[in-house]
């Protein structure tokens, strides 16, 4: 396949159709994440969604027995799949793939109205590495999920003009703000930019016209989230969960936006070299539509005052497009780039390399491909019949999902939300404050399992109050039963 990709010709590319692309996008995503679908997980957030949805598949509306700090509709994703293929992480993971290769493909449409098919094509594959690879992007993450439907909405918004179309541009807007909020960042910025776009040109009726219809789109996608909550009498958690708690959370917390400062200062330096050099038309309608949803996510971003790396994946559909037409301009045609294109493609995929003969090791060494503490403790929990009422995951709460348990109490479903005590009063929670809920797991559930993990404070080490007492209580109550690789069993003595 590298070969081909490499030799593929103008005239061939010409000739490219949609499908042909989206089954080589698949290819390569497949091959790339393939070795990530035994991991119990590649980050602990994508084990909470699970964890979210199980519950859901289970009759529990999200917030109402388990809490998370994200919208519905990144936890209605994995409820499907588990619902249709049961608890299979090989089915999250290939659907995760799917995902990627499905972006990449709207990603390519976008590009074609804008570039050469060549173009498009290779802005595609780079969209599959970009989302796949350099950090804890194999697991399949809420960026993922928004990404994908932002981008099918970005690829209508550049190719159809008509009022229906606004209006299921406005649905996959509205799907995308309810998987992850900062995507209300770009729909805000391109409302702005339509009225404005309006009133120059001349067209503010018109635009009025299809932003309203957008703007139905979105609400429309909004509303039916609440719908099941109206049901049951309970749209006041779902208000609060979805919009209160998020604001009260990123209130509370102090990042300084000079975090995100690399990330502007790179980008206003690639914008500035564009336009000085002439390799990108930012007099281009599509271009500035691109902009503005990638300066709208990038604001989200200096809000929060921090950019993790699989936030990027929210940005790399829109920006890869800009940079693979200013590459094309500025990089010369020549047969000479081939064997060098050959081995960055060669080179980019090593933490799939490694993933392999990780695998490979691990079923030699184990006998299973599936692989990581929140698979091997849980196993080992089986295996000695220990007992797994109120069991206690403060690492790998994957475990959770493995063995069929509720987390020991709603604030627990992702460990960390037990010290943000800004999170209380929207999760309808008996207790106020995290050392009460640490307390009455502890000293009233009494776990008779808790899982830890080797080398790590059970708590943030900034969160002394909650490590000191966790500590003493496990020292006076609990005994180390096990250590799995890097997973603590403690045993509770009484």
């Amino acid at each position: 396949m590298l070969k081909k990709l490499i030799s593929l010709s103008s005239s061939n590319y010409k000739n490219l159709d949609w499908k042909t692309v989206l089954l080589i996008l698949f290819l390569v995503a497949f091959f790339i994440r393939f070795p990530f679908f035994f991991r119990d997980y590649v980050d602990r957030d994508e084990s909470t969604f699970i964890i979210m949805a199980q519950s859901w598949v289970n009759g529990h509306l999200p917030y109402t027995k388990l809490w998370d700090l994200k919208p519905p509709i990144t936890f209605l994703f994995f409820a499907v799949i588990i619902k249709i293929f049961g608890k299979s992480f090989i089915a999250i993971r290939l659907f995760g793939t799917l995902l990627v290769a499905l972006t990449a493909l709207f990603t390519y449409g976008m590009t074609t109205k804008i570039a050469s098919k060549k173009v498009a094509f290779w802005v595609a594959l780079f969209c599959v590495f970009f989302q796949s690879l350099f950090g804890s992007l194999q697991g399949v993450m809420s960026e993922h999920i928004c990404t994908f439907f932002f981008t099918v909405g970005a690829y209508l918004l550049l190719t159809k003009d008509h009022g229906k179309w606004y209006f299921l541009t406005g649905l996959f807007f509205g799907l995308s703000i309810m998987s992850k909020l900062n995507m209300a960042y770009p729909v805000l910025g391109l409302g702005i930019y339509f009225l404005w776009e309006g009133f120059t040109h001349k067209r503010l009726k018109a635009n009025l016209k299809n932003l309203t219809l957008m703007g139905l789109g979105v609400i429309g996608t909004i509303a039916l989230t609440a719908l099941p909550y109206y049901f049951e009498g309970k749209t006041q958690i779902w208000w609060q969960s979805i919009f209160e708690a998020p604001l009260a959370y990123s209130d509370s917390q102090f990042h300084s936006p000079l975090k995100s400062l690399p990330f502007i200062l790179a980008s206003t330096l690639f914008f500035y070299f564009a336009y000085r050099k002439e390799l990108v038309n930012f007099k281009s309608k599509p271009i500035q539509i691109l902009l503005i949803i990638f300066s709208g996510v990038m604001l989200s971003f200096v809000q929060a005052g921090k950019v993790n790396g699989h936030y990027l994946i929210q940005v790399y559909p829109f920006i890869l497009v800009l940079f693979g037409i200013a590459i094309s301009k500025f990089v010369p045609h020549k047969k000479v780039f081939k064997p060098l294109v050959a081995v960055l493609l060669l080179l980019i995929p090593m933490e799939a390399y490694l993933e392999y003969v990780n695998i490979a090791k691990n079923k030699i060494e184990k006998g299973s491909f599936f692989n990581g503490e929140g698979i091997d403790v849980p196993s080992y929990i089986e295996a000695n019949s220990l007992e797994i009422k109120n069991i206690f995951f403060t690492e790998y709460h994957i475990g959770y999902w493995v063995l069929g348990v509720d987390p020991p109490t709603t604030a627990a479903t992702h460990p960390s939300n037990i010290t943000r005590d800004v999170l209380y009063p929207y999760m309808e929670n008996p207790r106020k404050t995290g050392i009460e809920e640490l307390q009455y797991i502890m000293e009233v559930l009494k776990p008779k399992t808790l899982v830890a993990r080797k080398g790590k404070k059970i708590f943030d080490k900034k969160l002394v109050r909650y490590n000191t007492y966790i500590d003493a209580y496990l020292a006076k109550n609990y005994t180390l039963l096990a250590t799995v690789d890097r997973g603590l069993i403690y045993q509770r003595l009484e």
